[in-house]
């Protein structure tokens, strides 16, 4: 197995890249970065130097992932979505010092447009709509949406809602897969 970089792509020494990855054009990864096996990272996209990438992610055109952003394994981050790592820029005020760590966990997709607030965690298989603003911690198989974003519902692993309400002690079951989820309270678990 290999990696495939187009010849437009940058990739500074150091950077980590994983076997069979795809570089596809105009990117550009910094010389700290550490990514895993079988990502693909679409046009224009930039990973800085403080940055952690799983397996298996996938990384659409036009994003950037600043210093400080750990992506686990099997994360769909859509065109255009956007991280920050500064929570109160200004020009004129330095601030490199203060970046705050965002964690993206195992199989979460971030819709196209939708802007991740530095700082927070997003669980496991958490789906993000298309253009929401997540400024707070996101529950595991959340589906998010909104501006600012507030859970809607929850989602199957493999990316179907569920019929379920918000909270309560119940389940439901997956309708692609047959998997059981279980609602304790305001948290969803997959019946293992």
């Amino acid at each position: 197995m290999s990696t495939t970089i187009h010849p437009t792509a940058i990739v500074d020494d150091g950077a980590e890249i994983g076997d069979g990855c795809r570089v596809w054009h105009w990117v550009h990864i910094c010389g700290g970065a550490k990514i895993g096996r079988d990502c693909s990272f679409g046009q224009n996209v930039f990973v800085g130097n403080r940055v952690v990438i799983g397996n298996n992610c996938k990384i659409q055109n036009n994003v950037s992932v600043y210093d400080n952003v750990t992506l686990e394994d099997d994360v769909f981050c859509g065109p255009s979505m956007v991280f920050t790592n500064v929570y109160n820029p200004r020009s004129a005020v330095n601030r490199k010092g203060e970046y705050r760590n965002t964690l993206v966990k195992r199989g979460v997709t971030l819709g196209a447009n939708c802007t991740v607030v530095c700082g927070i965690t997003i669980g496991e298989y958490a789906f993000v709509a298309a253009g929401a603003v997540i400024n707070r911690n996101v529950k595991p198989y959340a589906l998010i949406a909104g501006v600012p974003a507030k859970q809607i519902g929850w989602m199957s692993e493999f990316g179907e809602r569920l019929d379920l309400p918000l909270q309560g002690n119940t389940h439901a079951i997956c309708p692609q897969t047959a998997v059981k989820y279980v609602l304790l309270a305001d948290c969803l678990s997959v019946e293992r």
